[in-house]
């Protein structure tokens, strides 16, 4: 494009500055190589970020659709970027949008950053499927994060043209090798970063930390992030009688969040369902070990007993052998964190991501 005007992108997704893998994304885009060579614009849809009455609620839902086709008038972007999910309420709200941006006969990128496989999406209702995959054909084109994901959408739309670009995170955390010092001489460090949700299998992970209690093994973990759960989880760890072992931190940011990266061992995230979540591949960048459920694009990063140890969900005993074996053996420990470094650095760093956003809206602009 030399010595042309960039061409507009316009984003839409949640606040950027809320903590979501979906904001992360958009913050990465903005931050890279990617709004250089493309004009980049946000365009706020959805509840996150927000402090609403019920009546703005109402009101914005109403006038959201409006106020996309004015931006779309005025400032005129060539492709529109859509980050949605494969869950009802983002579908339905997104489906809107969608129809603004064709109407308006802009280019429109479809993303989908997880949620449930197509097929299954409106599994009883054939006239409902028909329209996702409407959608999803009409798109010019879905951007998916996993392999898996690939493979379900390519049967479900044959007609749609799908990409597959996963998740990226930096890869230069510092004094890494500094993390196995005197490793062997303390208990095994276990985290959990992210949504406070029963989905995510912290529920399990908590009756896990009391199965090795039970057991003499003596295993530290500690939560971190805001959400649904949190009362739950409160009381599962008193009725636990795990106070001196399992602790809430809240929300962790920044230097915050790298410090608690680079004092862990083990990242314990064995959810019911996942796209590709930043958790794992931040932990892994610094060389924290996953135990985590081999489901949504998780298998493309690990592969079980190399770059971590992969557990059935909703298997509270799973879990809680995996952290023994890690806790028992240091060597395999230090073995993984550095198989994971190396994982995330070859396949999952921003360069890569980078270069495939920009062919891709190349190719539509």
């Amino acid at each position: 494009m030399n010595g042309l005007p960039r061409v507009r992108v316009l984003l839409l997704g949640p606040a950027r500055t809320v903590p979501s893998g979906v904001a992360t994304h958009l913050n990465q885009l903005f931050a890279s190589s990617v709004a250089s060579v493309f004009e980049l614009g946000h365009f706020q849809v959805g509840s996150e970020g927000r402090n609403e009455s019920a009546l703005r609620t109402l009101c914005r839902l109403v006038t959201s659709p409006l106020s996309l086709s004015l931006r779309l008038l005025t400032s005129r972007p060539r492709i529109v970027h859509i980050n949605t999910s494969m869950d009802a309420k983002a579908y339905w709200r997104d489906l809107i949008y969608f129809a603004v941006c064709k109407l308006l006969r802009r280019k429109v990128v479809y993303q989908v950053h997880g949620g449930a496989l197509p097929a299954d999406f409106f599994a009883r209702s054939q006239a409902l499927s028909g329209l996702l995959r409407w959608t999803l054909c009409t798109a010019d084109a879905v951007v998916v994060l996993a392999s898996i994901e690939l493979r379900a959408y390519m049967q479900f739309a044959p007609g749609a043209r799908m990409v597959h670009i996963a998740n990226a995170v930096v890869t230069d955390t510092p004094d890494f090798a500094g993390k196995f010092r005197e490793v062997s001489e303390r208990p095994l460090e276990i985290v959990y970063v992210g949504r406070l949700a029963v989905s995510k299998g912290i529920l399990e992970t908590v009756q896990a930390v009391g199965i090795l209690r039970d057991r003499g093994v003596t295993v530290r973990l500690r939560i971190a992030g805001s959400g649904p759960a949190r009362s739950q989880l409160e009381s599962a760890i008193a009725a636990e009688r795990l106070g001196d072992r399992v602790s809430l931190i809240g929300e962790v940011f920044g230097e915050r969040k790298a410090a608690l990266w680079y004092q862990a061992d083990v990242l314990a995230l064995p959810s019911y369902q996942e796209g590709l979540p930043y958790a794992l591949l931040e932990s892994m960048a610094s060389g924290v070990v996953p135990v985590t459920s081999p489901v949504g694009g998780i298998p493309d990063v690990v592969e079980d007993q190399v770059q971590g140890l992969l557990v059935p969900n909703r298997d509270p005993g799973a879990v809680a052998d995996a952290l023994a074996r890690l806790a028992g053996d240091r060597l395999m420990l230090q073995r993984m964190a550095q198989a994971a470094r190396g994982r995330i650095i070859d396949a999952f760093s921003i360069p890569r991501l980078e270069s495939q956003f920009e062919t891709l809206y190349e190719s539509l602009a």
